[in-house]
């Protein structure tokens, strides 16, 4: 019985093309790489694009079996943040708002050697809403932190995840 078992778990496995246990599609791939996502937009700072650059290694580490590469991995991430922008969003009838919103917008090129068919060049946008009686650089860091996050994730479902 523990060997039908066993043959049935490893052919369903096996059936779903290379998969890890952390549920990242790695297309076979050994290595990943990473490249400096430039700051393309004059409120974007260079300390928030080595931040984002770093936060999207730690999480393709953290989630996948990928080793990273300092050239050029089988499975590559490049790209720019395109947007930082700080708005009002919810106006009063006194003409004040009462939330601002942080929104960070990136341009990734994700590029796979291995199975060509799956890289893309697309933009991800992420966005957090806070009070508009806060100072804003009071709560900038863990907006950015907060929105880092959710943009990191959503690359790692659309080149990784593969859903």
């Amino acid at each position: 019985m523990q060997k039908i078992l066993g043959i049935a778990l490893l052919l369903l496995l096996s059936s779903c093309g290379v998969y890890t246990f952390t549920g990242a599609d790695t297309s076979g791939a050994d290595t990943f790489s990473v490249k400096y996502f430039k700051p393309q937009t004059t409120l974007a700072t260079p300390l928030l694009s080595q931040n984002f650059t770093e936060s999207l290694k730690d999480l393709v580490l953290q989630q996948s079996t990928l080793n990273l590469s300092g050239a050029d991995g089988d499975l590559q991430f490049e790209g720019a943040i395109i947007e930082y922008s700080n708005n009002p969003v919810s106006v009063q009838s006194n003409e004040t708002a009462s939330l601002n919103r942080l929104q960070i917008s990136v341009k990734v090129k994700y590029t796979n050697i291995i199975e060509q068919d799956k890289s893309f060049e697309r933009s991800f946008t992420k966005f957090a809403d806070y009070d508009s009686n806060l100072d804003f650089l009071s709560v900038e860091e863990s907006l950015v932190a907060e929105i880092t996050a959710q943009l990191t994730q959503e690359i790692f479902n659309a080149s990784l995840g593969n859903w």
